[in-house]
């Protein structure tokens, strides 16, 4: 594989536990000295117990992947779910002036939206209450339907505003830029280029089609990345911890990734999934054909999300076939599974 890597590479090396209780007590957290890193390939999560017996949890962003305003505007959307009663961990305003986003060694990023000076301190981070949960039992349709009502609590405040630094999901941002960018860094092994840059070319141009044919298509602010994994469940129901890949999109993007099994299985799940939903929010039919698309960008977005990451030791030990030509192969098999399943009348409820 190519040695140059994108900026958001830089690795987490001087990011030790002393680091961390440091800057926690430079906007007034004292650490009673116990800390656990928490699971997250992206950034660098820890819960830290304070000496006042509260327990919180720093998230230290991977440097380069965000700027200062796209978080700010994360941590913005977080706060205006919190003031509607939409159950999250929002990032805390920790200083005289509310400041949510801080950065190690004492330095505080400033609420002007000012580019991070790396000089002053590597990583920026937040602090959010604890809050735990477990998976959700997605086999019973109740707890289905919460979700989708939670999830169009979140969307009926998403449409009420707008990101101005976020990405956009589009066939273009998601899916053609990162082909681009895993060809011209030389990721693909020669021997699997040509079968693998057939696939993707030819998923590209039907992905590009149906969204042609569902505009025009409302977008709005989303978490983006709603997997059941990143939903949490407690008696209260369903929260997220985050939203850090909060982005501009369909909002059936927040509702596919909840689906799994046959067909049959996978409509009856988002029947009940827009029960609740349309309690709160109205969906647009036509994004149901955006499904299979959308699960395509995100195959290819995958692919290059593990390459630009290689240089951190987390991906490697996490993904150890990903140099091989195996690897391409298989998603050359994948992505022709794709045209095939894009070929097919969209999932119905």
């Amino acid at each position: 594989m190519n040695p140059h890597r994108d900026p958001t590479d830089t690795p987490y090396a001087g990011l030790d536990p002393e680091v961390v209780l440091d800057a926690l007590d430079a906007v007034g957290l004292r650490g009673d000295g116990r800390l656990i890193q928490l699971n997250s390939y992206e950034n660098r999560v820890f819960q830290v117990f304070l000496e006042d017996g509260r327990v919180v949890v720093a998230k230290f962003y991977r440097p380069g992947r965000w700027r200062d305003a796209q978080i700010l505007e994360e941590h913005t959307f977080a706060a205006e779910l919190e003031a509607r009663e939409v159950p999250l961990a929002a990032p805390w305003p920790l200083t005289l002036d509310k400041r949510s986003l801080h950065a190690t060694r004492l330095k505080i990023i400033a609420s002007t939206l000012a580019s991070f000076d790396s000089a002053d301190g590597p990583y920026r981070f937040a602090v959010t209450e604890r809050k735990a949960g477990r998976a959700p039992e997605v086999e019973d349709p109740e707890v289905l339907e919460w979700i989708g009502r939670f999830i169009g609590r979140l969307h009926a405040v998403g449409v009420t505003g707008r990101f101005e630094h976020r990405i956009s999901l589009t066939p273009a941002s998601l899916g053609t830029e990162p082909r681009d960018w895993l060809i011209a860094n030389d990721i693909p092994p020669p021997d699997a280029l040509p079968a693998w840059r057939a696939m993707v070319d030819a998923a590209l141009e039907r992905v590009q089609t149906a969204f042609a044919a569902a505009a025009p298509i409302r977008t709005l602010r989303l978490h983006g990345d709603c997997h059941l994994g990143n939903i949490l469940w407690t008696a209260a129901g369903p929260h997220f911890v985050d939203l850090d890949d909060a982005l501009t999109g369909p909002a059936v993007q927040d509702l596919w990734m909840l689906l799994s099994g046959n067909r049959a299985e996978r409509g009856k799940q988002l029947g009940a999934v827009l029960d609740g939903y349309e309690q709160f929010m109205d969906f647009d039919r036509r994004e149901l054909a955006l499904i299979e698309p959308l699960r395509t960008l995100r195959m290819i977005h995958h692919s290059a999300w593990i390459a630009r990451r290689w240089k951190d030791p987390a991906f490697p030990i996490a993904f150890p076939w990903f140099e091989s030509p195996a690897y391409w192969t298989e998603q050359a098999t994948r992505l022709r599974d794709q045209l095939e399943a894009m070929d097919e009348a969209p999932l119905a409820a």
